[in-house]
């Protein structure tokens, strides 16, 4: 309960403009801070350079005119950590939406490494440019990292989920990983970013819902199989995901991205669903990977004494039922 408390106080600040709260205290920032400090030397000891380019045409031989996928947010939904643009979410995300429509699938990737989410706005603006039927949205971590406020971080996502709605986009919103699932990071560090990545993807979801889109938790996506298998799961510098790993989180990401657009498609089924309000939606979400948080009504109303409704779609770890790797796009 006092999680969903806090995540409604995160929303309510992004809402009214104001900062929100903060994870951490003086004394611990500063013992953290060096701690960070070692962790991003470990994870920049083995530099990336820049995500394959995933741009193109997938699915041509389907015929037909395209869908219109666009994909925002940082490094994650870039592609970094992998070699080939076969192997990035937009490219995985793509084919999956293709073999599913029956379409072909053009993508328009806009996502930059590094990007926080005050970002989304100048991609937005990229993104309209290409009238994404669906778009997809992965950003979050790195505000964790710099300690953006959350409220604030949550009014940016917020914002550009309004604006990709206004133009007739569907949208998926991946929300923070779980930076306390990364390795580099040691105790206590890891365990205050457990914390400020579940508060932060908890609030994600209640500005995704309220605008008009699906959520769907990304959590400890890489977490547990990153225990069995660490070298399968993350790339080379111990803090992206690798190609499996990418796998893994277009294999949660693709089911809402097919149902927001009308195709039915849940390959790996689903464990349940509860029509529950918001804020406890937002935080049993957080806590389970792959888990879809949708608008919903009761009765007829979106909204009851607690807020408004939601839809809590639990699905099965998808982390064990990663789709096939892809052919090679055309060129844009």
């Amino acid at each position: 309960m006092l999680r969903a408390f806090t995540a409604r106080r995160i929303a309510a600040a992004a809402a009214y403009g104001g900062g929100g709260i903060t994870a951490l205290g003086g004394i611990t920032f500063g013992l953290l801070v060096m701690e960070a400090r070692l962790a991003r030397r470990i994870i920049s000891a083995t530099p990336n350079g820049d995500p394959p380019v995933a741009d193109g045409l997938y699915g041509e031989e389907h015929g037909g005119s395209p869908l219109s996928l666009v994909m925002l947010g940082d490094s994650t939904a870039a592609g970094l950590g992998v070699h080939t643009p076969e192997e990035t979410p937009a490219a995985l995300l793509a084919n999956g939406l293709a073999a599913i429509a029956g379409r072909p699938v053009r993508v328009t990737n806009v996502a930059r490494s590094g990007s926080r989410s005050h970002a989304l706005r100048g991609q937005v603006d990229r993104a309209l440019q290409a009238r994404p039927d669906v778009a997809v949205i992965m950003i979050g971590a790195n505000d964790v990292t710099a300690r953006v406020p959350p409220a604030e971080s949550v009014r940016h996502l917020g914002y550009a989920v309004e604006r990709l709605r206004a133009a007739d986009a569907m949208v998926v919103a991946g929300t923070c990983p779980d930076l306390g699932s990364v390795k580099s990071l040691m105790p206590p560090l890891r365990w205050f970013a457990r914390r400020a990545s579940r508060q932060l993807a908890a609030a994600q979801t209640v500005a995704v819902v309220e605008h008009g889109a699906r959520s769907v938790s990304l959590g400890d996506l890489l977490g547990r199989e990153f225990a069995a298998d660490p070298l399968s799961m993350f790339s080379e510098d111990r803090y992206h995901p690798s190609a499996r790993g990418y796998a893994a989180a277009a294999a949660a990401v693709l089911p809402s991205m097919a149902s927001v657009l009308g195709l039915e498609h849940d390959p790996a089924g689903h464990l349940g669903e509860d029509v529950i309000p918001i804020y406890r939606a937002a935080v049993e979400a957080a806590e389970r990977a792959g888990t879809e948080v949708s608008g919903a009504s009761v009765g007829g109303r979106d909204r009851g004494p607690r807020g408004r409704w939601a839809r809590l779609l639990r699905r099965r770890s998808p982390a064990r039922d990663v789709p096939p790797a892809p052919a090679a796009p055309d060129p844009a």
